[in-house]
């Protein structure tokens, strides 16, 4: 009998494949595609598989942003669904959805993403509190990352808002997250690599939980302080996030090549770092 694989078993076992920490964001932009992919009839669809095929062997895991498919209407959601087709089955799917609203809403946003899409492992927004999130953890094999401490300029207007025992939002939010956690594996945080101060913090609240990290690069997260707040006992247990720093790596017809090269660099920075740490 075949045993299905977890959310958190694919990480690992692609992680260790690929001897990678390395989640590439897929946020297709076309106004910053190359030109001769603009004029196609699926730009997006082409441009992503080209990426994917390109770092396939360098990769951890890969992450669409919804926004950037749902803003194209009913092309956006056929070409996302193309997208997750083209992503090797062994590398796990992570949609940077951000959903966030009542149970019984969270229970349908849960099973289109997880159920219809095929996502892995999907972000969550836990301002509404557990039982919005509940639905998400509920689903067996899944994993959901709830935002905790990201790297935007306003985050810290609530996410550093404090309790009556001076304890801020963010370590709230990584706490529950641990709690959360019944079914090893089933919870995991975004953490941005903006601000390693609040990295480790969140990293001693929940050792065990795997921790998302945006924010390295063109946000100006450190990757080496980052490394070392977030790394688990193990060396692992964090995925560093590369959106547009791999994706337009070139503008012209090289960008394939050039993505490849940029996600090598960064993925052999990353083990650089973890051999230090």
């Amino acid at each position: 009998m075949l045993t299905t694989l977890t959310a958190t078993d694919k990480l690992s076992l692609a992680s260790q494949q690929n001897s990678s920490l390395l989640c590439i964001g897929l946020d297709p932009d076309l106004d910053r595609m190359p030109a001769q992919l603009r004029d196609r009839d699926d730009p997006i669809v082409a441009f992503n598989r080209a990426i994917i095929e390109a770092t396939a062997d360098l990769a951890c895991a890969y992450k669409p942003n919804l926004a950037f498919y749902e803003a194209h209407g009913l092309y956006g959601w056929q070409a996302l669904e193309r997208t997750i087709a083209a992503i090797p089955s062994h590398i796990p799917v992570i949609l940077d959805a951000k959903r966030g609203d009542i149970g019984n809403t969270a229970r349908l946003y849960a099973r289109a993403l997880f159920a219809q899409l095929g996502a892995d492992a999907v972000t969550v927004n836990p301002y509404m509190g557990r039982d919005s999130i509940q639905p998400f953890v509920d689903v067996p094999g899944k994993l959901t990352f709830l935002l905790a401490a990201t790297s935007n300029p306003g985050a810290a207007d609530f996410q550093e808002a404090r309790d009556g025992h001076g304890l801020p939002l963010y370590r709230q939010v990584a706490r529950l997250a641990a709690e959360l956690d019944g079914h090893p594996g089933s919870v995991g945080l975004v953490a941005g690599a903006t601000d390693p101060t609040r990295l480790a913090a969140i990293r001693s609240d929940a050792p065990d939980l795997w921790l998302l990290l945006p924010g390295v690069g063109a946000q100006g997260g450190d990757l080496e302080s980052s490394l070392a707040a977030g790394l688990d006992a193990r060396g692992g247990g964090v995925l560093v996030n590369a959106s547009r720093s791999v994706l337009y790596a070139s503008s012209g017809s090289d960008f394939a090549p050039a993505a490849r090269q940029a996600a090598m660099e960064l993925r052999d920075a990353i083990n650089r770092c973890r051999t230090r740490h």
